[in-house]
């Protein structure tokens, strides 16, 4: 946000002569990309400063995850439950087939199940 307004503050022409586009990069630490991006938004948006340096809003909104509160509470209760007959303890695999067979649960990955236990410190022994 600093840098957008730094460049808007070289390229103004109300202050006299402006300096060559790489003169101006240079000052203020930019590419000639950077200088000329900016430069171009701040036309599109009409001469709106704070539209030019501000970040844009998303089009579309993250995706939410599918692993809610309830989501890990069933998981972690499962994952210290016993293990099926013929498994001496569950793994993150043996998981990932469990929780696909629940039909309230939707089907996560093993890798996602493993951050799930860790961020809540539950270890597979």
């Amino acid at each position: 946000m600093i840098m957008r307004a730094r460049v808007l503050l070289a390229l103004n022409t109300a202050a006299g002569e402006v300096d060559a586009k790489e003169v101006i990069a240079t000052r203020v630490g930019v590419s000639g990309e950077t200088l000329r991006l900016v430069a171009k938004r701040f036309a599109e948006t009409g001469g709106d400063i704070w539209a030019t340096i501000e970040r844009k809003q998303r089009e579309h909104p993250p995706v939410p995850s599918p692993v809610t509160g309830e989501v890990e509470a069933r998981l972690i209760t499962l994952a210290c439950s016993q293990p099926p007959a013929g498994h001496a303890r569950w793994s993150l695999r043996l998981l990932e087939t469990h929780v696909a067979l629940i039909k309230d649960l939707p089907d996560l990955d093993h890798s996602t199940i493993g951050r799930v236990l860790k961020k809540r410190n539950c270890a597979l022994i």
